[in-house]
């Protein structure tokens, strides 16, 4: 998208009071697969971006050379409360990306169970996000990453830890867009995640037959995406003011 494309959008903005002046965008999740590609695409656009790496992270000087040569800024904040809020009033961001999330094998790693993990970090570090992008006081859009098939009543801890966010977020008063797309995959995909892919692939199998038959708005709700492709979708409908207070689905990110 063209820089005075990008311009129009943050007066759009603007007039719709999400934002003020030029954009910044901090990208929480920045080293994860989609968020390095959230970081790329929002300085094609030439948005002013923040990228996110925890400062205990092992992969710090690789992901601080391959920010900086994409123009971005890292940011080191440990991931506690009082150090968030104090970074956002420093940085006064106009727009959050949250792209947090963890796995059952990083779980074990960690010594802890799934359900504990999902609260931890899929919930827990965005809330402290959204409390952050709360005391900053210029309302910054949030953009939260869930995932298909949210129900607030499911005892599956993953879901569960995303529909508590999703539900924080929008009782928050913030302006804030919440992506739930389907299986995210892709041969770049640096996390071996095997069952995923195999899903991904049986599902896209049997959506396109789906498809075939008319089911087509089914096929494009729940087949897979690439990181990129996301990414793309996620930045548009970011500074989009029409975009505000709504969730976008798969077929509206692509």
């Amino acid at each position: 998208m063209p820089k005075r494309m990008v311009a129009r959008l943050v007066r759009r903005a603007v007039a719709c009071g999400v934002t003020a002046g030029e954009p910044v965008a901090f990208v929480a999740g920045a080293t994860g697969y989609t968020g390095r590609e959230v970081v790329a695409e929002l300085r094609r656009r030439g948005v002013r971006t923040i990228a996110h790496v925890r400062p205990d992270s092992p992969r710090i000087a690789e992901f601080r050379d391959r920010f900086t040569a994409l123009g971005a800024e890292l940011d080191t904040t440990a991931w506690e409360p009082d150090a968030i809020n104090s970074t956002f009033e420093r940085l006064r961001p106009t727009h959050v990306f949250a792209l947090l999330g963890t796995t059952r094998a990083r779980a074990r790693t960690e010594g802890m169970s799934a359900q504990q993990a999902y609260a931890r970090v899929d919930y827990g570090l965005t809330k402290w996000l959204i409390d952050a992008a709360l005391a900053v006081g210029n309302a910054p859009r949030f953009v939260y990453l869930s995932a298909a098939g949210i129900d607030p009543d499911s005892k599956n801890g993953y879901v569960a830890a995303r529909a508590r966010t999703e539900q924080c977020l929008t009782t928050s008063g913030l302006p804030y867009t919440i992506a739930r797309p389907s299986f995210i995959t892709g041969p770049d995909r640096e996390e071996e995640r095997p069952l995923e892919r195999i899903g991904s692939i049986v599902a896209d199998g049997v959506l396109a037959v789906a498809g075939a038959l008319g089911a087509r708005k089914l096929r494009e709700r729940y087949r897979s995406t690439t990181a990129a492709a996301l990414a793309r979708g996620l930045v548009r409908v970011a500074f989009d003011p029409t975009w505000a207070a709504k969730v976008a689905q798969s077929e509206d990110l692509r």
